[in-house]
């Protein structure tokens, strides 16, 4: 079961028009669709995208009470402009993006992104498309491995992680999650604390295999584009990295002024302009932490697409 963070503080930000249309860019097993579906109007629609196959097959269930307001997408909710125009949605009142892994993915040991359990070293969200952590584990070179894991994984032991990943695929193909969880405990001289030494390690690796960053920043110009003037579009990361590029996308396009030399001041803001919703991120309470502590992380930000000038 995947518990929906942050779920009133989104509520309360995103949803403003019973009977608006809002995108859920994230659907994952359904949880803050639904609760968006039971606060609109039967007038107001929900459209949810996933990357992941299951995902669309498994919220069937949980969103049949609402199945004539919703139309659910196997797809990058970096494309979302070119989704909704398909079934002729073009503009909407609110966007939803709720970034990681879903609860169901890193427990299911199939899907390989937890070491966890043992499994097959998959961790691609749509395992129809692209190149699983196994094949990057084992055909990147040293520095590009290195550089990835320092990057994406913020991890200081980069360098030496991927040179014991290196030596260790010279004897044979890395094929498995605590096989390559083994290697970098390893690498990094043991566990020393409650975190696993590999946790940096399978971020990263996550993160390249499914473009996380680069859909991200196509993801937020895709939802304000299509956000009509007042809407909203709510975010909720997991990291520092995620959270650094909704916060510079967000100051981006919020109107701010500049002093000029010759005397007087301009607006300077990428268009379309937004008006910050939440000038902190908005985090999980002690309360929810006590019921969720996969919420610890969360970070929720949001904007209001402004009127144009």
């Amino acid at each position: 079961m995947h518990v929906p963070v942050l779920l009133n503080e989104t509520l309360d930000l995103l949803v403003t028009n019973p009977a608006g249309i809002y995108i859920d860019g994230t659907l994952g097993r359904g949880g803050h669709a639904e609760a968006i579906l039971k606060r609109l109007s039967p007038e107001g629609r929900l459209i949810g995208l996933d990357r992941d196959a299951e995902a669309i097959e498994q919220t069937a269930e949980i969103l049949k009470p609402f199945e004539k307001q919703v139309h659910r997408i196997h797809g990058n909710f970096a494309d979302m402009k070119t989704f909704c125009e398909s079934i002729g949605v073009a503009e909407a009142d609110g966007v939803l993006l709720d970034l990681g892994v879903s609860s169901p993915q890193l427990d299911i040991a199939e899907r390989g992104f937890s070491f966890a359990k043992d499994g097959p070293l998959d961790m691609r969200m749509d395992r129809t498309q692209g190149r699983s952590a196994a094949d990057l584990v084992n055909e990147e070179d040293e520095k590009m491995l290195a550089d990835l894991i320092y990057r994406l994984g913020e991890e200081r032991d980069s360098r030496r992680i991927a040179r014991a990943i290196v030596r260790a695929r010279e004897t044979g193909r890395i094929e498995r999650t605590l096989e390559l969880a083994e290697i970098v405990e390893k690498a990094k001289g043991g566990r020393r604390g409650p975190i696993h030494p590999a946790t940096k390690t399978f971020q990263a690796l996550r993160m390249a295999v499914n473009a996380e960053l680069e859909n991200l920043e196509a993801g937020l110009d895709a939802g304000l584009s299509i956000l009509r003037e007042g809407g909203r579009m709510a975010v909720i990361t997991f990291h520092s990295l995620e959270d650094r590029i909704v916060k510079g996308f967000f100051k981006r396009h919020t109107v701010r002024r500049e002093s000029l030399q010759q005397g007087g001041e301009r607006q300077v803001f990428e268009k379309p302009a937004v008006r910050l919703l939440t000038k902190k991120p908005l985090t999980a309470s002690k309360e929810e932490l006590e019921e969720n502590p996969r919420a610890r992380s969360a970070k929720l930000r949001a904007a209001e697409r402004e009127k144009a000038a």
